[in-house]
């Protein structure tokens, strides 16, 4: 079977206007979810971060209340057993011509980090030429903000998409206090955005680009991405 590589922020931390620090990481379901996907569908999977750093979930994510119940928590609470969580590659040493697909995980992370990484950068570049199928979900999507030259042109400039949207943002309660909203940044990348219901599940595939717009999006998101691989 083919090998995907998930992509996972290596921020535990998002820096508000403020300067404060908020602690996040990458959200356990967005993890988890396409993770069973692929795996369950025979698929092998590794794990990058920048620097090859060990990422962190975010603890909100790991609540029953974002769950589902006290089951499926304590299920997502044992992502650290997975080896891949625990190895991670460093996205400098990814072979882009490795991988049959690559997933970005969500989380407020990819804010603080991939949004403007340049191994990262290099590694979406790779994978739009190649025709790779590209997927990304909620905060995952602001990785596609480091495909902006220094002249602020993207390769997925006109790409439908979507992303965590402001709506959902503002429901957080971090809206006015982060240096900037993912849909905002979407559409002044030239993306053709769209969302749909806060917090349900929204997918949108347009060429080898998938994008889901927050956690409930997950299990979509991965089941888009694997009708690709067959």
């Amino acid at each position: 079977m083919s090998e995907i590589l998930l992509v996972v922020t290596g921020t535990d931390h998002l820096t508000l206007t403020d300067g404060t620090e908020h602690p996040t990481g990458y959200w356990a379901e967005e993890f988890a979810a396409p993770y069973r996907a692929f795996t369950g569908a025979g698929h092998r999977v590794a794990v990058a971060t920048p620097g090859g750093v060990v990422p962190t979930v975010d603890p909100v994510s790991l609540r029953p209340e974002f769950n589902g119940g006290q089951a499926a928590a304590t299920t997502a609470a044992a992502l650290d057993a997975i080896a891949e969580l625990r190895h991670p590659l460093a996205l400098a040493d990814v072979d882009p011509t490795r991988y049959a697909a690559v997933f970005y995980v969500g989380g407020h992370g990819p804010l603080e980090d991939l949004a403007d990484d340049a191994d990262s950068a290099r590694l979406l570049h790779a994978v739009l030429a190649q025709g790779t199928p590209l997927a990304a979900v909620c905060h995952g999507v602001a990785a596609l903000l480091a495909t902006q030259d220094a002249e602020g042109r993207s390769p997925l400039a006109g790409h439908r998409m979507t992303g965590f949207s402001a709506a959902e943002e503002r429901q957080t309660g971090l809206a006015d206090r982060l240096p900037w909203l993912l849909e905002e940044r979407l559409v002044a990348l030239g993306g053709d955005y769209s969302a749909g219901e806060p917090w349900g599940p929204h997918v949108v595939v347009d060429r080898t680009l998938h994008t889901g717009q927050n956690p409930a999006s997950s299990t979509a998101l991965a089941a888009a991405l694997l009708k690709t691989l067959h």
